[in-house]
């Protein structure tokens, strides 16, 4: 009995002290409260509107339980049909799939062979298609490559079978193309030029290898079906043809053609013309053929300065009467000069005379030697630049792209090629100079020691009548 009443008042107080906490907004209210009486009052009156809120939440928590409860058997009602239609669902595709197959399994003994053979229409129309696209036929028959395409599509999605019409259509579009690969036309078309202006032109197509026009390659792009000229043209050889099929009036005439459909016609304008080879040279190649070019302008003076000299002393050989614009008549003057000379005095004059024409008749023909002899040294120059600028690629990009390597590789080639064309013919023409130069010194030497002989032969006769 003791502990219930311990046990009462302990609750009792615990129910104090958490309506105390409860009701702390109105704690500041009945501070003035301090007798049992009140305090008594105002935990009853808590309770009390406590057990009415409590009262509330049940009924509105019994009406939310219940309307749950209409919810979930609804939704249990809506599951159970779903599973039922899903069931009578998956019996129809189960049946639908056998009268499929029997259906199939028909329609394959109907058709045979003729299986087989929309089969083998669907790949040629497919195949057929791709030719079309890249014809330069489709330049002036356009949209031929639609219809088979679509066909080819339907064919093989839908398993569609092609009617009459379409068969026959296909054998058409192949009979016509091989129908015009056979003739050189003419037609207008829009053809896109090199600066990119859009220009309405007459093109002439030669079978299905190339288009022509103005006097320059055209090619065809398939996917965008339109006609352009090439950035690059071969070469002029190449491009005399294209005018001579251009003013042919249906003879023969010759026509440099791609029969590979523009393969080797692209490698072709590829090729780096000779302007674009010696830039690969560099900075070296460049100096190279400055080089060059003074020692052909140098060997060209000389070899018309040579040539006039040579004229000059060959009519002096055939004249009496001495002249001073060469160098043999100069040369004969200086007998003159000295009339009274002895044979040793006249021969130092002679000396010393032929002496003063050989600068004259040898000069730039040390610098053309140079020239000569540089021109491959600098090649090698080229060649050792070019190679270093390769390896260095290489160490930062690794073998992966030969392309890296190409522009080294190629200046070191280019470089060797140009020291090798600049040191070969000035080197002939070295030699050549020279000779000629030499023979004019050896005609004077000829006639100067003419001249010494004669003297001193009138000097001995002279001695032998005083004598």
């Amino acid at each position: 009995m003791k502990s219930f009443l311990h046990s009462l008042v302990s609750k009792a107080a615990i129910v104090a002290l958490v309506s105390v906490f409860a009701l702390g907004a109105q704690a500041q209210e009945n501070e003035r409260a301090i007798d049992l009486d009140a305090l008594l009052k105002q935990l009853e009156e808590g309770r009390f509107a406590q057990s009415q809120q409590n009262e509330a939440r049940e009924r509105e928590f019994m009406a939310q339980r219940a309307e749950q409860d209409r919810i979930l058997r609804e939704t249990i009602q809506r599951r159970d049909a779903l599973l039922a239609q899903s069931e009578q669902l998956e019996t129809n595709f189960e049946e639908n799939e056998f009268k499929l197959a029997d259906l199939s399994g028909a329609l394959d003994t109907r058709l045979g062979s003729l299986k087989e053979l929309f089969g083998v229409l669907q790949q040629v129309a497919g195949d057929t298609k791709n030719k079309f696209y890249n014809s330069v036929i489709s330049a002036q028959i356009p949209d031929r490559a639609v219809f088979l395409d679509e066909m080819a599509q339907s064919m093989g999605s839908s398993s569609k079978l092609a009617s009459i019409e379409e068969i026959e259509r296909v054998w058409f579009e192949i009979q016509r193309e091989m129908t015009e690969s056979g003739k050189v036309t003419r037609f207008t078309t829009d053809v896109v030029e090199a600066g990119g202006q859009k220009v309405s032109k007459e093109v002439v197509r030669v079978g299905p290898f190339a288009l022509v026009a103005d006097g320059k390659y055209l090619e065809f792009n398939g996917v965008t079906g339109t006609v352009s000229e090439l950035i690059r043209q071969p070469q002029g050889r190449f491009l005399d043809t294209v005018e001579a099929v251009e003013a042919s009036d249906g003879g023969i005439v010759r026509f440099g053609l791609d029969p590979t459909g523009g393969s080797i016609l692209g490698l072709l304008v590829q090729a780096p013309s000779l302007k674009e080879r010696v830039e690969q040279g560099g900075l070296v190649g460049y100096i190279i053929l400055i080089v060059g070019a003074i020692g052909l302008a140098l060997a060209l003076e000389r070899f018309f300065s040579l040539a006039v000299i040579r004229a000059k002393v060959n009519r002096q050989l055939k004249s009496d009467t001495f002249k001073d614009n060469n160098p043999l008549g100069r040369i004969m003057m200086v007998k003159d000069k000295y009339p009274n000379a002895d044979t040793e005095s006249l021969e130092l004059h002679l000396t010393e005379a032929i002496l003063g024409e050989v600068p004259k008749l040898s000069r730039f023909l040390t610098i053309i030697k140079i020239i000569s002899v540089v021109a491959p040294l600098m090649g090698l120059l080229g060649t050792v630049t070019g190679m270093i600028n390769t390896f260095q690629a290489i160490t930062l990009f690794g073998t992966g792209d030969p392309k890296l390597m190409a522009g080294g590789i190629s200046q070191a080639l280019v470089t060797t090629v140009l020291g090798l064309v600049v040191a070969i013919p000035t080197t002939l023409l070295y030699a050549m100079l020279n000779t000629r130069s030499k023979n004019i010194v050896y005609i004077l030497q000829e006639q100067a020691s003419g001249v010494i002989a004669e003297r001193a032969e009138k000097t001995t006769q002279a001695s032998a009548v005083k004598s």
